[in-house]
């Protein structure tokens, strides 16, 4: 076997169509768009570079010359961890472990020399909404940006010397028919008689020009405390342009008190739905046929973004009262979407697991991010437990 670096536009292509054709019996899998993944390995699509970012790519061949295994590895300057530590992601692989652990210590022995003590995987050389975790449980389609592996590289990773650094579960329900808690009931009802509270979905103008100024206001709020991080109006503004092709305004839900936002609940269809029938390509002909199967097979599935609370608001009832509300106005009179599903609710979050245990949502899928600590002997900690 032989492990080649990517360097070459050919490589490039070969990185791709390897998956490709690794998945092409599997009717679960579906392709990612070819330019998701591609411009995160270039300075001009990720912004990572210009702040110290690194990152490399092999292929593996066997002696036939044939592509069995592909992998990267990366170093994230944005990373704040107790001893320095890298990733290792897009890690596909044929059911042979003596590849999948060349594979491994490849990024083992790259990560090393760029200084770093361990190794996260399978994860993103980017946000951790995207492209994080192993699949182990839950072997349905994908949603978009997510991974999607075969049930053997469970073995592979934890043979190897990898722990569970902690779990992300997926969460679904019904989008109908949703009966909650008597007590959570028994909560929202004070808080929606409450008149100095009220909860709309936004639409035409105060969508497009209030959004980024809401969702800024809202998220600084309720989770710098725990992702550490604050977003301007203007990042807010271009994530809402990034949503505009899929955007449903029923999805993009706000609670005011006194017309000042003190909660959100933002989803967007669930659009990897369409994005299978593109095969890769959002080019002219992809992007024609994803609005020609948008409109002919519109998505039966929402995909939960985000949902926050302002602290001083949390505990309270807001969170069960928006949810009623939502439920009553919109999900059962103006929504045909079946499901829901709530991506990324890592098992260090108990207080978000247990917000999607009161909606009535279940565990619906399992992804593992394992850490592995280059030095044998070090005692393993795994991820804080948010209070």
């Amino acid at each position: 076997m032989q492990l080649v670096e990517v360097r070459t536009k050919a490589h490039e292509k070969e990185f791709t169509e390897m998956a490709v054709r690794l998945y092409r019996e599997e009717k679960n899998w579906i392709r990612p768009l070819d330019k998701d993944i591609e411009d995160l390995f270039h300075p001009e699509t990720n912004k990572l570079y210009k702040s110290g970012g690194k990152a490399i790519r092999w292929l593996l061949l066997d002696d036939q010359g044939e592509t069995i295994g592909r992998n990267a590895a990366f170093v994230n300057p944005k990373w704040k961890e107790k001893q320095p530590t890298g990733g290792m992601g897009f890690f596909e692989c044929v059911e042979d472990k003596e590849a999948a652990f060349l594979l491994f210590d490849a990024a083992r022995d790259w990560l090393q020399a760029q200084g770093m003590e361990a190794m996260d995987g399978p994860v993103n050389f980017g946000e951790r909404d995207k492209w994080w975790g192993l699949l182990v449980e839950g072997f349905s389609p994908p949603n978009y940006n997510m991974y999607w592996h075969f049930p053997y590289y469970r073995s592979f990773f934890e043979e190897y010397g990898f722990q569970i650094y902690f779990r992300q579960f997926t969460y679904m329900r019904k989008v109908r028919g949703v009966v909650m808690d008597p007590k959570i009931e028994a909560r929202a009802k004070i808080i929606r008689e409450d008149k100095n509270i009220t909860f709309r979905y936004l639409k035409g103008k105060e969508l497009w020009d209030k959004f980024p100024e809401y969702f800024m206001k809202v998220y600084n709020k309720a989770w710098t405390g725990h992702m550490g991080k604050t977003i301007s109006e203007r990042e807010a503004r271009l994530i809402l342009k990034s949503m505009k092709p899929i955007v449903d305004p029923y999805l993009v839900y706000f609670g005011f008190y006194k017309e000042e936002p003190i909660s959100f609940f933002v989803s967007i269809p669930e659009i990897n739905q369409v994005f299978k029938y593109v095969n890769g390509k959002l080019d002219l002909m992809g992007k024609l046929k994803f609005l020609w199967h948008k409109a002919v097979h519109p998505p039966d599935k929402m995909l939960g973004l985000v949902f926050g609370v302002v602290p001083e608001f949390q505990g309270k009832g807001v969170e069960s009262a928006m949810v009623t509300e939502y439920r009553d106005n919109i999900a059962e009179k103006k929504l045909s979407y079946e499901t829901i599903e709530m991506n990324w609710i890592g098992d260090f979050n108990p207080k978000m697991m247990r917000v999607c245990e009161q909606l009535n949502a279940s565990i619906y899928k399992t992804h593992h991010t394992y850490r592995y600590l280059f030095d044998r002997e070090k005692p393993f900690e795994r991820h804080k437990v948010l209070g």
